[in-house]
Parts: C-alpha cells; structure tokens; sequence
C-alpha cells in the first residue's frame, strides 16, 4: 500500500496544502489538495474518495474534481463518508446552487458522483476502511487502513477521544498513525473549542497508544507552525511533521 502526501496542512497558502492524501492512485482520504496537485490524468484513475467529515479543507475538491472528469468517465466516483457527511454534501454542495447536482449528471443512471454512506467497515477495492468516531465539531471519522499487507490509522479532525487509540492499539499489522495537531498549546481553549489537538494534548493522547509506531503529525496551522513545530519537538515521544510530496508504503 502506498501513500502519497498531496495535502496535509491545516489551512491553504501558495505553499500549504490542505489535507488530502492518495491511496495507490486510486483512492484518496480528504480532498482538500486533488485538483491543485495532480493531472487530469491522473485525476481520471481516482475511483474513490473517502472523507472524514464535512468541513469544507476536506471536501473541497470533491466538487471541483466531478467538473474536471464529467464525460470522461464511465463508472462513477465513489464517495465514501458518515451518513452526515454524505447529507452536507447531497443538500449544501451538490443541490443545483452552490453547484450543479453531479450525482445527476449527465443521467441519474450513470453519474459522476456517486454518494455512499457507511453504517461500519466497508472495503475499497482490497482496501479495508475501519471507521471510529471521533471529537470534532461535525462528526468526524478516523479510520484504521488496511491490506493484506499492513496497515495505517490516520485520526480525521479530532480533539482527545479514547475510542480511536483503543482501536489503533488493536489493529492487526500496524505500520503508523497520522494524527492531527492543529494549535500552540497558548491557544488550547481554541483548540479545545474547535475539537482540535495542541502539542499538550497530543502528548496526552499518545499515552494512551500502546503501539510501537512511527507517528505521523498533520493539519497544523500554517500561522502556528513555528510554534506548534517547536512544542512538538519537546515532547517525550518522537513525532514526525509531514509535508506535501511525503510517500510511504505500508
């Protein structure tokens, strides 16, 4: 399995990406950098997108990726999220006014976009998505990714929450977590009001990870990042700060 880095940034500057990462070509998890950082070539091989909730860093390419593609495909774009998520999108994106209905277009029969909604696990071609709520302001999913080779757990946006490291410490062949940090711990009530992590909380968040893991940091505030960058670097356990064009196999 191999993942490639095309966003993972907490807000989007001319050198920041918002989060979205590839999945063997094919898949990708957020789409808050698609179209900014791939061909349309290579936008025609994506098949799935899976989202961790609706805010707008995440899906903001899902749109703009349906106008791109349409009459270049002949199956469907799946889009894979919570049952929220996928209303958010059918009623506030894809509604004909903010922009046109592509889970329509060109026929009802045989769209661009296809909404799909989980009720648990679901697979993705030989990917197999574990979803686990999270803390957020929307609901909000992280997943634990899986093959017949290994796997990843990446947290969505999320504030402390023990329900994701209880599954992450029982995933089977676990490689790494991608966790979000967002904020300086001087603005914690910030973070804590916005359900996002601060150096402070990551720290307590990592002690409940019984895993010996590489841990994969994102979504910090290009504003903060000096900052967020230097608390990270004091804490007990290692972290690694990722940056767009970062690959990994797992």
């Amino acid at each position: 399995m191999r993942l490639r880095v095309l966003g993972c940034a907490g807000g989007e500057l001319p050198s920041r990406r918002t989060t979205c990462f590839l999945v063997d070509d094919e898949v990708a998890i957020d789409a808050g950098a698609l179209t900014a950082s791939l061909p349309l070539e290579a936008l025609d091989r994506i098949d799935h997108v899976v989202l961790t909730h609706s805010h707008l860093d995440h899906v903001k390419d899902v749109p703009l990726l349906a106008d791109l593609v349409v009459g270049r495909r002949t199956r469907p774009i799946s889009v894979h999220a919570s049952p929220e998520c996928i209303q958010t999108l059918s009623e506030h994106v894809f509604n004909d006014r903010l922009w046109p209905d592509f889970t329509r277009i060109p026929d009802a029969e045989e769209p661009v976009i296809r909404l799909a909604p989980f009720h648990g696990p679901f697979r993705v071609g030989r990917l197999h998505f574990d979803p686990i709520p999270t803390h957020h302001t929307v609901e909000s999913t992280g997943y634990v990714v899986s093959d017949d080779a290994g796997a990843f757990a990446i947290s969505g946006d999320t504030g402390p929450t023990s329900a994701f490291w209880d599954r992450v410490n029982a995933a089977q062949g676990l490689a790494a977590v991608i966790v979000e940090t967002s904020f300086p711990d001087r603005l914690q009530r910030l973070a804590d009001l916005s359900g996002h992590l601060t150096p402070r909380t990551l720290a307590g968040e990592l002690a409940k990870l019984r895993r010996d893991v590489p841990v994969l940091v994102y979504h910090v505030k290009p504003a903060c990042e000096a900052e967020v960058r230097a608390e990270l670097a004091e804490l007990s356990r290692p972290v690694r700060i990722l940056s767009t064009g970062d690959e990994f196999t797992f």
